[in-house]
């Protein structure tokens, strides 16, 4: 590999690899981004496309990359923004307790992305320009791949901020060559922070969370992200022990989903059960009750201990139990930073109890508790309940709502009515009673079918911050007005991604290991076509878009929760094809596309630039679900169709001239 292929391969494993950080480091400080799911991703594509688009400009941009990017994790580490949640479900942006204000930081955040992603851009796209459109496309994939995979391995090995930092140094120190003082003390400085963020007092990485561990006496209190998550303590005499007042016979069998630091396993197992199989999907959360919990019970040999997401463990699994609990499983931490699907969102839809019903033995029960701060949805969860098991569940409420930690409701329900013994039964009392979550719109802290008016000024402000940044740093919209059609199929693009995201998060969890499986399996089918194009060079494109309606159309046909019935390895080669098909053929349309331009580095960045557009467009989900996200996808190929240079429609044979050539440079 010469040396100009190199660079451009690792600046774009730099580029990749920083996003990624900035994804995981922000959202470990600032809570506020699980709000906002891909507020990083949209800064970052709004970044990296102005970064194309500035690739034939001077001065060089890539040069302060390493000082923007030590400059925005400093401040995000000197302005944290925490707030007081003590065991809720739902996280309101009225209980702030440290930081800046939303409109102060949320801004900052999606500018200070844009401006760091746009100066690492810059040296990935002036390395793009020296290759022709296809080769340099394969490369920037190859690199990306390169890019995650590190990451994953990282993250798999659990290496945490330090070795993040240690990776883009070295980066930027091959890639800049000779670098000057300035540089020299940015990536120092960008070392000592990482450093920090993870030497802070007892501060455990996990795959999901930075966790700080606090003791005090018996008492092992742990922080996620800032917030107040969980306690492992002596259980007795708590309310978890509640439940089992509710039952009519003493559990054999136990299924603990959310089993954290192991209070809740504890108490089943002075409950008298003969075994426990306790789920939690963050491994370190469990490390840290192995450790520290006072009562043992993960050293029990009547417990086995599963990391996992709890609603793909329920749907690979054919065991029954006579108590299945879902142990306050809640989460601050979005499945990627690219969907609204929370970490528990799939294990509080209506299909979830209904498999859950399915695994409880004959007379078993089901029990479920939380903090909840609106009647709204604990009524929402019950109605559920009542739905799946025919009768309204027991409800016994511990704590009065006092607006920041909200009552302790548990919910005993079982299909079986001489299998509970309620005190009190829930009852909505004229309330209205929100319908169920469903796999399809998982969206449970959602009252409505709507996008809250917070996320539409929001999105809005970005769209309009957004142009002003293309036109102040990328120049005049002119010459990205030929790459209209690449703009389009960016957008599109990134709703196919997001689909395929969210797809495996329900057929095999929530968990970050199958995120970066499905990153890979996109980059890949990316690569696939960049291969099919560059040896197989389609002449006609109508076949190609006619390939990718047909795998729209099977992928409509087919929801996704049809596949839940198939067996692990059959799910796993169906879900392929399904997510992976359209993928792979708006790639073959892409590269295709790709190869003609006359300035691939202005096209990528109109396409750049269209994912961000399509990242915005994500947010219709909340309105509509997931699976309507498809026909969005047909209509932005539809105008790409329709908006691709005439000459070009069928073949693919003719090379477009420079821009500057043809709409001059101005």
């Amino acid at each position: 590999m010469t040396r100009d292929r190199l660079e451009l391969f690792l600046a774009s494993f730099l580029m990749l690899f920083v996003e990624l950080v900035l994804i995981r480091w922000a959202g470990a400080y600032v809570v506020y981004l699980s709000y906002f799911a891909n507020f990083i991703l949209l800064g970052s594509f709004l970044g990296i496309g102005v970064g194309f688009l500035r690739a034939h400009k001077e001065p060089d941009l890539f040069r302060w990359a390493p000082v923007l990017l030590a400059l925005f994790v400093g401040l995000v580490m000197v302005f944290p923004v925490t707030i007081n949640r003590t065991g809720g479900d739902l996280v309101y942006f009225g209980i702030q307790e440290h930081g800046l204000p939303t409109w102060v930081m949320l801004p900052f955040i999606f500018l200070a992305t844009a401006a760091t992603m746009a100066a690492i851009a810059h040296g990935v796209a002036v390395r793009f320009a020296r290759f022709d459109a296809l080769d340099a496309y394969r490369l920037d994939i190859l690199g990306s791949i390169a890019g995650i995979a590190t990451f994953s391995i990282l993250a798999l090995t659990g290496f945490g901020p330090i070795s993040w930092g240690a990776v883009v140094i070295g980066l930027f120190l091959f890639l800049l060559r000779r670098p000057t003082l300035l540089q020299d003390v940015a990536g120092v400085a960008l070392l000592v922070v990482l450093a920090i963020g993870t030497l802070r007092g007892e501060t455990v990485w996990s795959p999901y969370y930075r966790l700080l561990v606090e003791h005090a006496g018996t008492t092992t209190a742990i922080a996620a992200n800032g917030v107040p998550h969980q306690s492992a303590q002596t259980t007795v005499g708590t309310d978890y022990e509640i439940p089992y007042e509710r039952i009519s016979a003493p559990p054999n069998r136990v299924l603990v989903v959310g089993a954290g630091n192991g209070n809740d396993v504890s108490v089943a197992l002075r409950e008298g059960a003969q075994h426990v199989d306790a789920v939690e999907i963050d491994p370190e959360i469990q490390a840290i009750g192995v450790k520290y919990h006072p009562e043992h019970p993960y050293d029990d040999p009547r417990v086995t201990r599963i990391i996992a997401d709890g609603r793909a463990f329920l749907e690979r699994t054919d065991r029954t139990y006579d108590l299945i609990i879902f142990a306050l499983p809640d989460s601050l931490t979005l499945v990627t930073g690219q969907s609204a699907i929370r970490l528990e969102s799939y294990l509080f839809t209506k299909e979830a109890f209904e498999s859950a019903r399915a695994h409880l033995s004959p007379g078993g029960t089901f029990v479920m508790y939380n903090f909840y701060r609106e009647q709204w949805l604990a009524d929402r969860l019950a109605g559920t309940l009542d739905q799946v098991f025919g009768a309204p569940p027991c409800l016994d409420i511990t704590h009065p709502n006092d607006g920041t930690v909200g009552r302790f409701s548990i919910f005993v329900d079982s299909a079986d009515p001489s299998a509970i013994r309620c005190k009190t039964t829930w009852d909505p009392d004229g309330r209205e009673v929100i319908a169920p979550a469903v796999d399809d719109r998982p969206f449970l802290y959602l009252r409505s079918s709507s996008i809250p008016t917070r996320y539409l000024i929001t999105l809005g402000l970005i769209l309009l911050a957004s142009a002003l940044f293309v036109r102040l740093l990328g120049g005049p919209y002119r010459p990205m007005g030929r790459y209209l059609d690449l703009f389009f199929m960016g957008a599109a693009f990134l709703l196919l991604e997001t689909k395929a995201i969210v797809q495996f998060a329900l057929l095999f969890g929530t968990t970050w290991f199958v995120n970066a499986l499905v990153f890979g399996g996109v980059l890949l089918s990316v690569l696939a076509a960049i291969e099919v194009e560059r040896r197989a060079r389609p002449g006609h494109r109508k076949p190609l878009f006619g390939l990718l309606y047909l795998s729209l159309v099977v992928a409509w046909l087919i929801p996704t929760d049809v596949l839940l019935g198939l067996a692990v390895i059959p799910r796993f080669f169906a879900a392929v094809a399904l997510a992976f098909l359209p993928i792979f053929a708006a790639n073959l349309i892409f590269a295709n596309r790709f190869r003609e331009t006359g300035d691939p580095t202005a096209a990528f960045g109109a396409n750049l630039l269209g994912a961000m557009v399509g990242g915005v467009l994500e947010y219709l989900s909340l309105l509509t679900g997931f699976r309507a996200l498809l026909l969005v996808v047909g209509v932005l190929y539809g105008v790409a169709y329709v908006l691709l240079p005439r000459s070009r429609r069928s073949v693919g044979q003719l090379k477009e001239k420079p821009i500057a050539e043809s709409v001059g440079t101005g």
